[in-house]
């Protein structure tokens, strides 16, 4: 079973180590190949641990993790495992939202599951919670996953290169004006 909740400190390494795995699947051939190998599991759980305590700027992290016959790997353990992540706050920029999906991330084995969407429903409703009444994401204009955004409704509101790991890459934002078509575009479906 598929369960999205806030997340606590101890989870920081189950993200670090979605985000290592996310980018260097979405990355390839998109940045330079020795910069996604040195990626540090250990580097972010400690950036984690301190994003998921960090409250200020109504800044939040969600978890998806997946138990039972939906956990990863051959032998589930007792645990559930974090197979995705989605953190964000207020918009870091002033002026296209107000308030911003910083990262959304999850496994290669669990897209297309509604986990990506159950993630950015979460932000909007936490978000919307805090007061924004706009939502922005930022996507590297080469990243499949930028689609992702264009189903639930977001428009493309500008792009503009950005320097990663030393090298210049073009990243997009998304923006939903009201924040209420994301909030209706990750609406749970009924089943049945």
């Amino acid at each position: 079973m598929i369960c999205v909740r806030r997340a606590r400190p101890d989870d920081a390494a189950g993200i670090a180590a979605v985000h290592v795995a996310a980018w260097r699947s979405a990355y390839a051939g998109i940045l330079d190949d020795s910069y996604l190998a040195q990626l540090s599991e250990a580097r972010l759980t400690r950036f984690y641990q301190r994003a998921i305590l960090d409250r200020q700027a109504g800044h939040a992290v969600f978890v998806a993790t997946a138990g039972g016959a939906d956990q990863p790997g051959d032998q589930p353990g007792p645990q559930p495992a974090i197979v995705g992540f989605a953190s964000g706050g207020r918009a870091r920029r002033h002026g296209l939202a107000d308030g911003e999906v910083e990262t959304l991330y999850v496994l290669d084995d669990y897209r297309e599951r509604g986990v990506g969407r159950r993630l950015m429903r979460a932000m909007a409703a936490h978000l919307r919670a805090i007061g924004c009444q706009s939502v922005l994401v930022w996507v590297l204009a080469e990243n499949p996953s930028r689609y992702f955004y264009r189903r639930l409704g977001g428009r493309l509101a500008m792009s503009e290169g950005i320097r990663v790991a030393g090298q210049v890459v073009e990243q997009t934002a998304y923006v939903w004006a009201p924040i209420d078509i994301l909030l209706s575009a990750t609406a749970p479906v009924k089943e049945g």
